[in-house]
């Protein structure tokens, strides 16, 4: 119940209890306890937060942990289709339980093993969003414990404002013990691409630009979702288009995406594209505990990548330090479509500008070098100096936990931007005394 996910010794989390309510009075009587106690409080999902924050994070040992795995609770409503379900849930169950409740779904990550309880109260962002939105966009109403123990709902007509906070930044206002969702019929067919380019055989310098430059149309069809992982020995362009392979061809899209070295094209229904994708991600390291270090960086439709700082960046990467690329990936994923349809103070998910992100990752046994580090500070510091200028200021999503951005009201900004003034008055209004707190939680004024 109490083991880190990122395992690297900066970073363990040591709290000083979980416990793991079965309802949501239960969960009223612990966040209780708790504050009676003197203890801060958090929630714990799937247990994915980088920096262990669902344990209370780093340094803190009086963080009462509340873990939510009981409460799965789940049903659709056949009128409105609306989906309730329990936080505790994790995204493998819920793609699969909406398959078989009348083959209904919603946007999310792809990782099975992460929790609804986190992902749809921070963002929740996957191959889905251009075409859908994110997780969050998909809530329309939560029932949610308060620091006063209070069990309370809320939507855009009910509490607004605590609604507004708990889309986005949900781990500073309570905790949300059932969700109430938005479903959408299931696409009839998914065909997921894989182009493989090997560096003996590309630039891949070019190989990168040309899908930037697909990226980053706005008029790009919303029903591909695309990234570019690139390694030490290799880049790979994932495209998943959400209809046939037939409509994938016409649509243009493959004439705008570099010929790879290798292709493999796999179409599949809905469900079994979730398992695949599942099995895929089971392997990936984000569904893995180990010690590993992250960086990540929002990119605004003015802060496209030049030519030469795509040629910088590449040069970087190919001039790692011995051994580095063993443990290390640098991925940009495609956003904007249907995310940012949705005006930016609708939701505290302060990135409705944003066309792309990166993130990169390196993995070591038993913590991080200071040097693998140091590389990807560096790398970090190229992609920071290739923005346009004024140099934005809500940098990433807060979903890719960054304690390099500091604490408390210093990193606020870095993830909600300019939605962070308006959410310390909601954290000022719901939890005064600041008892859902962790080292970058939402502060109350003071």
């Amino acid at each position: 119940w109490s083991k880190s996910y990122n395992l690297d010794k900066l970073v363990v989390a040591r709290p000083a209890a979980v416990v793991r309510p079965k309802t949501a009075r239960e969960v009223a009587d612990v966040v209780t306890f708790a504050v009676e106690n003197g203890y801060k409080v958090q929630a714990k999902s799937g247990g994915h937060s980088y920096a262990n924050f669902c344990l209370g994070g780093p340094g803190t040992t009086n963080t009462v942990v509340v873990d939510l795995a009981e409460l799965k609770k789940f049903s659709v409503d056949k009128e409105t289709w609306y989906a309730t379900i329990g936080a505790g849930t994790l995204l493998g169950d819920v793609t699969m339980k909406l398959h078989d409740a009348g083959g209904r779904a919603f946007a999310h990550g792809v990782c099975p093993g992460v929790g609804l309880g986190g992902h749809a109260t921070i963002g929740g962002i996957g191959p889905m969003s251009r075409m859908w939105g994110t997780c969050l966009d998909h809530v329309v109403e939560v029932e949610v414990v308060v620091a006063d123990g209070r069990i309370l709902r809320a939507s855009e007509t009910q509490n607004a404002d605590l609604f507004f906070g708990i889309r986005g930044a949900g781990a500073s206002f309570g905790i949300v013990t059932e969700f109430v969702i938005r479903t959408h019929p299931e696409p009839g067919n998914v065909v997921q691409y894989t182009y493989t380019f090997s560096f003996g055989e590309h630039d891949v310098a070019q190989v990168f630009k040309q899908w930037r430059d697909l990226a980053y149309d706005p008029n790009v069809d919303r029903r591909l979702g695309t990234l570019i992982t690139i390694t030490g020995h290799a880049a790979f362009i994932e495209a998943i288009f959400y209809g046939t392979d037939e409509e994938f061809q016409a649509s243009g899209l493959p004439q705008r995406l570099p010929t790879p070295s290798d292709l493999t094209c796999d179409a599949k229904g809905w469900a079994g594209h979730l398992v695949y994708f599942g099995e895929s991600e089971a392997l990936h390291a984000s569904n893995i505990r180990s010690a590993f270090y992250h960086k990540s960086l929002g990119f605004r439709q003015q802060d496209i990548l030049s030519d030469g700082a795509v040629d910088k960046m590449v040069h970087y990467i190919l001039n790692a330090p011995k051994g580095f690329h063993e443990v290390s990936l640098f991925i940009f994923s495609a956003q904007g479509g249907a995310i940012n349809d949705v005006p930016v103070e609708a939701t505290s998910y302060g990135h409705r500008d944003k066309v792309m992100f990166y993130e990169n990752y390196i993995i070591n046994t038993p913590n991080v070098s200071q040097e693998n580090k140091d590389y990807f500070i560096g790398f970090h510091k190229l992609m920071l100096d290739a923005l346009a200028e004024p140099k934005l200021i809500s940098t990433t999503y807060a979903g890719y936990v960054d304690l390099d951005l500091g604490t408390g009201v210093k990193s606020g900004p870095a993830y909600w931007g300019e939605l962070y003034p308006r959410l310390r008055k909601v954290k000022t209004t719901w939890d005064p005394r600041d008892v859902f707190h962790n080292l970058q939680s939402v502060r109350p004024v003071d």
